[in-house]
């Protein structure tokens, strides 16, 4: 059914979105209005896990998760993209939309798609927004025990982890997608059909609760653990893409495929550790409510403690005064007070000396009676 939608009405999204764009449509409101309803159409048909939340619940469950802003960053301008880089820098979660133009040419299975061997890995640059594609062949042994495909970026590039279903005609409709996350010092993403329900971690999510609430991002931290769709593939070939996610760069990126049989070990701990995981969250959750009502109570009696100090002082501080009104000795001054008479008196008379010896250098010197000038004339003889 996806792929019957997809296939019939994606191709012809970005028509209508270049033909009612707000650049070409800057004073017509109903321009305006339709290239809202068709990004939205476009963004719902291009997700996987909004075209599954549509198909079991319809718009409702589709429009309530869909609160975070979605970006086709091939379709805007450099200025647009300079302000969705800026936003993305000040910690705006802004969820990226793999590109039209690419999802028109997988449809029209004009894409080249290179052979990538099992057990085997390489690396490769793809540019911003463009897509490489990678054909992998398994086996029925090797689909039983469990397929891997894993990508990785040293220098921490941006990218999305494509899986596509080949459609009948020879096209390739999206099936399901992962984002790259930081891992240390590293961006991965990974795709694991194991044969048991593996869990995937949506972190938007979580940065949208830890920009309204440090609790809340706590208790909200596991609510994007949510079951892949997919947890085993059949014998035959299948098609992976790693697409190109930076805001203006090229991404790099090390792409590999393994199948899971020697990492028997490894299957068993993650099915653990994920078991834990969902036992933690049923926890945190009813924590929650406990943590809720002790914190309103910790914050009324902080709050009280605060009131009550307040009021013991100014108590006290009245007593202080009452005590103090009982006299009928005048009232001192106080020794601070002396010393600063003191040292108003000292700068005082040290100002005036200095006036004084200032208006000494500035009167003429008289003549004493003694300092006569005597000019003897040395032509006469004496």
């Amino acid at each position: 059914m996806v792929s019957d939608i997809s296939h019939t009405f994606i191709m012809k999204f970005r028509p209508v979105l270049k033909r009612f764009h707000p650049d070409k449509n800057a004073n017509d409101p109903k321009a305006a209005d339709l290239f809202k309803e068709a990004t939205f159409s476009y963004n719902l048909l291009s997700d996987p896990d909004k075209r599954r939340q549509y198909d079991s619940s319809g718009f409702e469950a589709v429009e309530s998760d869909s609160q975070e802003l979605e970006l086709d960053l091939s379709s805007l301008g450099a200025v647009n993209t300079m302000f969705a880089a800026l936003f993305s820098k000040l910690g705006v979660p802004i969820k990226t939309t793999v590109s039209a133009t690419i999802l028109e040419e997988a449809l029209n299975g004009s894409v080249t798609i290179r052979p990538l061997p099992l057990g085997q890995f390489v690396s490769k640059r793809v540019e911003k927004q463009c897509a490489h594609f990678y054909s992998v062949t398994i086996t029925e042994e090797e689909a039983r025990a469990g397929f891997v495909c894993r990508v990785q970026s040293s220098d921490k590039s941006k990218f999305k982890l494509l899986y596509f279903d080949q459609e009948e005609n020879g096209g390739l409709s999206l099936a399901l997608q992962e984002d790259s996350t930081k891992n240390g010092k590293v961006t991965s993403a990974g795709m694991y059909f194991l044969g048991f329900p593996v869990y995937r971690l949506d972190q938007t999510m979580n940065t949208i609760a830890a920009s309204k609430d440090p609790d809340t991002s706590f208790f909200k931290k596991l609510d994007g653990f949510q079951p892949c769709e997919l947890t085993e593939l059949k014998a035959g070939t299948h098609i992976f893409a790693v697409y190109g996610d930076n805001f203006f760069k090229s991404a790099n990126y090390t792409i590999e495929v393994l199948c899971a049989a020697p990492f028997s070990e490894e299957k068993e701990n993650l099915r653990n550790v994920e078991t834990q995981i969902l036992s933690k969250r049923a926890e945190i959750s009813k924590f929650e409510s406990e943590y809720r009502e002790v914190l309103a109570q910790f914050t009324e009696m902080t709050s009280r403690y605060a009131h009550e100090m307040q009021t013991i002082d100014e108590l006290l501080k009245q007593r202080n005064e009452i005590h103090a009104s009982y006299t009928v000795v005048p009232l001192k001054r106080s020794n601070s007070s002396k010393s600063r008479s003191k040292t108003s008196l000292k700068e005082s008379k040290e100002d005036g000396e200095t006036r004084e010896k200032r208006n000494t250098r500035e009167r003429p010197r008289k003549k004493k009676w003694y300092n006569l000038h005597l000019r003897v004339d040395k032509r006469k003889a004496c």
